[in-house]
């Protein structure tokens, strides 16, 4: 693998933002989902993501020659200051509409497949084990998306609160399969069999297939500060969700969670 730190830093820490955000979304259903079986699945799921941010922040770690501790896990995880976060668009969006919050699982969880498949032959041994671990749970993650909206589909009301979800959601998609700019090196490099961005067509066929709902021709074109296509502005969203986040972490920072 020959490949400028800087570049698998970068690609490493949005993957990473991205399952740090999206699991902290995701367990902040328990309790107010619909139902219980729900509270417990989607919870599962998001210290699941949880779980794969940390292998990812494992490997900045290391290539930043730190120890991967816990404190230098959480540094990374919660220490940085805003414009130093990876993270898309859509994984932190605030919603409290469980229609919007099934639209998200379903899309984040399909493209974070592909994301993981990508690298399951990596070069960079340790990210190929990572993505072989994280594939293994991430078919599950797909199964229950898919279970749930199955079943929805089938009844008229529900079926039209989901289209109008995805709908809603759609302007954020470009943002989480965009490719980054050091992504040409990481493919060359043979750390990613292939850029983000390669899964957009299948993903746009999936959408249209099952919601009726199509992407806007040339939403990927070109980086939106509102769509963050390119990774590198927040959302007036993010500081209220790090904010929950830190919340036990604020009340004192020399503890040892």
């Amino acid at each position: 693998m020959s490949l400028p730190n800087e570049a698998l830093r970068e690609f490493l820490l949005a993957f990473a933002d991205d399952e740090h955000l999206m699991g902290q979304q995701h367990t902040e259903w328990i309790g107010v989902a619909p139902f219980l079986e729900e509270d417990l699945a989607l919870a599962s799921i998001g210290q699941d993501e949880l779980g794969h941010a940390v292998m990812l922040y494992e490997l900045v770690c290391e290539l930043d020659g730190v120890e991967p501790t816990d404190e230098a896990i959480d540094a990374l995880a919660y220490g940085r200051g805003a414009d130093e976060y990876r993270s898309c668009r859509l994984v932190e969006f605030a919603t409290v509409d469980w229609a919007e919050a099934l639209a998200r699982h379903w899309i984040y969880d399909m493209v974070e497949g592909r994301r993981w498949s990508f690298l399951e032959d990596s070069s960079y041994q340790p990210l190929a084990d990572a993505a072989v671990r994280a594939s293994r749970e991430e078919s599950y993650h797909r199964r229950h998306a898919e279970a749930l909206v199955n079943g929805l589909l089938n009844d008229p009301m529900a079926q039209q609160r989901l289209a109008a979800a995805f709908a809603s959601l759609m302007p954020m998609i470009g943002g989480l399969c965009a490719s980054g700019p050091w992504e040409a090196d990481i493919v060359e490099a043979g750390i990613a069999s292939a850029p983000t961005a390669a899964i957009v067509p299948e993903l746009s066929r999936f959408i249209t297939e099952r919601f009726g709902v199509e992407l806007p021709a040339g939403f990927m074109a070109k980086p939106d500060p509102q769509t963050n296509n390119d990774r590198t502005q927040r959302s007036e969203d993010f500081a209220p969700l790090m904010a929950r986040m830190r919340e036990v972490l604020d009340l004192d920072l020399t503890a040892q969670w």
